[in-house]
């Protein structure tokens, strides 16, 4: 017998967001699939906040930070990433999420989700084609970074626990890895 997994458009995925199909879960669309997404641990939320609050401020207008907000790759897929480092294109926002092209890099922070952040999310975002992934596994209190997206993966993968990183899409500020790992 086989089994065929039914795989939904984004098309198919934003009727059923619009018909309250989906009301009373929290779910994204990764590959097509609709992926149940675990409630967040009070780290989780202090970190994303911190470190939400920090680049804001680090950026100034030349990005903005989109916490918890979903955002569409051409993959079928529609994830809500704990932090999105975007083009600032204001208005435009109102009438679509941000999109691969207007993406600079995405931070995860990972307790219970890491293996799902670190295999499905990045193959999906590599796929897309975003430059950078930062997973922030809050159990090691390391930084995983992924760069260089290739044939749906990144080939260039570095673990941090101190020290400072440069966002490739805007090399001049200097993000400090205990700032998030630690929050402060």
């Amino acid at each position: 017998m086989t089994v065929t997994i039914i795989k939904w458009t984004l098309e198919d995925y934003h009727r059923m967001l619009e018909v309250g199909l989906l009301e009373e879960r929290h779910v994204e669309l990764l590959n097509g699939e609709i992926i149940e997404m675990p409630p967040e641990g009070p780290e989780h939320a202090y970190l994303g906040d911190e470190t939400g609050k920090y680049l804001s401020n680090l950026l100034g207008e030349r990005a903005r930070v989109r916490e918890g907000r979903p955002i569409t790759l051409s993959n079928n897929s529609e994830p809500e990433p704990d932090l999105a480092i975007v083009r600032p294109l204001g208005q435009i926002y109102r009438q679509r999420h941000p999109e691969a092209e207007d993406i600079f890099w995405l931070i995860e922070f990972s307790n219970t989700s890491l293996a799902k952040d670190l295999d499905t999310k990045r193959k999906a975002y590599a796929a897309a084609e975003i430059q950078e992934y930062w997973v922030v596994d809050l159990k090691q209190k390391q930084l995983n970074v992924f760069r260089e997206p290739i044939n749906g993966n990144y080939s260039l993968e570095v673990s941090l626990t101190t020290g400072e990183i440069r966002p490739l899409a805007i090399p001049d500020i200097i993000v400090s890895v205990q700032r998030l790992l630690e929050g402060r």
